[in-house]
């Protein structure tokens, strides 16, 4: 009877995997109990009809419970019994599988402060901060109020990495300005940071390179062929590095009802001493490995039958009579089984009352990343206005789509949405290229009601009412929106139940309607810019035209302005040169008469213009009266010359003081006048 129940349960999880394409077998079988291995029920559950048709309880439980597991009311509200000695083990896994779902995996032990806060504190002054810190090949979580400082955290590193707090460097704070005695709560961190440590002073160990390895086998996914020997049965198993053997002794102790203990195996490699170890660093072949398990008869094995299955895991340690015997204590078995830390109890996508979008939006992409792998499309980190912004309102050639996701933890189809839909290459690659993709999680109703109020302020009423009709089982929902002139018009509401060629599809289809209406946009922008530019253009050469006409203006003005100022230069200089001449006339001795009995000399003088100037002068005048005369018929001595007509002499260059009989201007003489050069 046990064999054909094997049998059956193996039937039943092939043809689960087949319908819904979970490749998981972890996920599966956890899916599986949840209905009791009804396939038709667990099928709907993940797949559920549109039709109504064949619809199970599955959803309503999921909604209560989980996207993996439910949660006992018993354990939720009643205090677990004590447990006898013998199974302290068991309340000790119990107790940290519990304490691990509080904070995200990592490839360390996490280390938590000694403060125990309580859950139920709220207020600023008792936050909790999680921090992700790596230095070389490892990684720690450290947990602790943010009333604690940064010396705080080094005194846990210093426990955890072994590294003195002297030669430690703390890196990764946005606030540069930091030192140990700094309270975390006045750098307004977010709930999950990530740091790194320096330590230049320390040379890196020689096993660095073999953890390198180790670290980047983590990433992949092993194939473990397992051949059960008493059915005479293999099963060929994907399991991610990151799982333990004892995680995939369990799954297989559900495949073939062989309990932990009663496990014996052959092909595990020396170097996976311990059931703890993960696949990564366990040393199995990868890509694929081959294992066998069988029964353990009895306690005591004769010489023969050790021989058939010898291996270092020949026996289990306790945690497989701690997985069988949790029931019985009122321990929730879905946190004792493999996935009960990871799944049933992980850390939130988004904070619930998030300050800042940006912090959300990254929190949920470190999240994203840690349990679906670093191949997702690029979730835009800021708010839906910002990203709105930046999708629907620059030039037409460069607008996009804009795909808002939207996640539900509650929902059962979240997981193979992002893990097989959204992290899919070509999906993430035509997002990539096509769409501004922004995400947030509503499965607090806080954050629900903070992204309706969000939908409502950019999109209208339409939308945030179209979000509220969906029920928890139908999401995670992919909106597709386009911007328009006028409004912004979601052009496609993509639910969780497709496949990847349907979302391909529909993504597709989205696109072509942008495109065309991304065409008559790019068409209208380029008619309206050739507008612009005609109108630029005679705005600047009218521009120019005022321009050189202001220039013209202004250089006639300065021609006028210059002219007045000579014709009021040359006026004063007349006006100057006519009070000189007056005071010259004025000076001048009388004219002699030519009956008087002083020698007299006769002069005649010719002007440039051909005039002539007659006058009488003593014989003992001074030249210099003769100078004055005819300077004040306005021949200065400066710009004329008085000259001789033969010979020439040129009067001007005599001694003023000379007399003119001296001068030899007697008793008559005639003179020219003639401008200096």
């Amino acid at each position: 009877m046990a064999s054909d129940s094997n049998m059956d349960r193996e039937m039943i999880l092939a043809d689960f995997q087949a319908c819904t394409g979970i490749d998981n077998i972890a996920e599966a079988i956890t899916l599986l109990e949840l209905n009791n291995w009804d396939l038709v029920a667990a099928i709907n559950g993940v797949i559920p009809q549109e039709n109504g048709i064949l619809q199970s309880n599955f959803s309503s439980e999921a909604s209560q419970t989980g996207p993996y597991g439910p949660h006992s009311q018993s354990e939720a509200t009643a205090p677990a019994p004590s447990a006898p000695p013998s199974s302290a083990s068991a309340s000790t896994s119990a107790s940290a599988s519990a304490s691990s779902s509080s904070s995200p995996p990592s490839s360390s032990s996490p280390a938590f402060c000694p403060v125990q806060p309580s859950r139920h504190i709220v207020e600023r002054q008792s936050r909790m901060l999680n921090f992700h810190v790596e230095y070389r090949q490892r990684s720690t979580e450290v947990v602790l109020e943010d009333a604690s400082t940064i010396g705080d955290i080094k005194s846990i590193l210093e426990t955890e990495l072994q590294v003195p707090v002297s030669k430690m460097q703390l890196k990764g704070w946005k606030s540069g300005d930091v030192s140990d005695s700094t309270v975390l709560r006045s750098l307004h961190l977010p709930k999950n940071n990530s740091l790194y440590v320096l330590t230049p002073d320390i040379a890196p160990s020689a096993s660095t390179s073999q953890s390198s390895a180790q670290q980047g086998l983590s990433n992949q996914n092993y194939l473990l062929v397992i051949s059960h020997r008493e059915a005479q049965r293999d099963y060929s198993l994907n399991f991610p590095a990151s799982k333990t053997i004892q995680e995939v002794k369990r799954n297989i102790s559900d495949l073939t009802n062989i309990p932990v203990r009663h496990q014996q195996w052959d092909g595990w490699p020396a170097s996976a001493s311990d059931d703890s170890m993960t696949l990564a660093a366990s040393g199995i072949s990868y890509p694929c490995h081959h294992l066998t398990v069988c029964r353990r008869s009895s306690p005591a094995l004769t010489v023969d039958q050790t021989d058939e299955c010898t291996d270092v895991h020949m026996v289990s340690d306790s945690e497989g009579d701690d997985f069988e015997d949790a029931p019985e204590f009122g321990v929730d078995e879905s946190e004792i089984f493999g996935m009960g830390s990871s799944s049933c109890r992980k850390s939130p996508m988004m904070p619930e009352n998030s300050e800042n979008e940006g912090d959300a939006l990254l929190h949920f992409t470190a999240e994203f990343s840690r349990r679906y792998g670093d191949c997702h499309p690029v979730f835009y980190i800021g708010s839906l206005e910002a990203a709105s912004q930046e999708a629907f309102y620059g030039k037409a050639r460069d607008r996009k789509l804009l795909a808002i996701y939207l996640h539900n933890d509650e929902s059962v189809l979240s997981n193979v949405f992002c893990s097989q839909m959204m992290c899919a290459d070509s999906i993430v690659s035509y997002l990539s290229q096509n769409f501004i993709t922004w995400a947030w999680d509503v499965t607090k109703e806080a954050n629900k009601a903070r992204l309706l109020t969000m939908c409502t302020r950019h999109f209208g009423s339409v939308v945030a009412q179209t979000i509220r009709t969906y029920k928890t089982d139908q999401f995670p929902l992919l909106l597709i929106v386009m911007g328009k002139r006028t409004s912004n018009e979601v052009l496609n509401v993509i639910q969780g139940n497709t496949t990847v060629d349907e979302l391909m599809m529909r993504l597709m289809g989205a696109m072509e309607i942008f495109t065309a209406q991304q065409q008559e946009d790019i068409k209208d922008e380029d008619e309206r810019e050739a507008r612009e530019m005609v109108k630029r253009e005679q705005d600047e050469a009218y521009r120019l035209s005022l321009e050189a006409d202001r220039k013209k203006r202004e250089a006639q003005e300065r021609e006028e302005a210059e002219q007045v100022r000579q014709e009021r230069i040359k006026k004063e200089q007349e006006e100057e040169r006519e009070a000189i001449r007056l005071s010259l006339e004025q000076a001048l001795p009388p004219e002699p008469k030519e009956e008087g009995g002083e020698p007299i000399s006769k002069l005649r003088i010719r002007t440039p213009s051909g005039e002539f100037l007659e006058r009488r002068f003593l014989g003992s005048c001074k030249l210099q009266v003769l100078f004055d005369f005819v300077a004040s018929k306005g021949y200065p001595s400066d710009e004329f010359k008085l000259l001789t007509t033969f010979p020439r002499r040129n009067i001007t260059q005599l001694d003023p003081a000379w007399s003119l009989v001296e001068a030899k201007l007697f008793p008559q003489e005639t003179l020219f006048l003639e401008a200096k050069e």
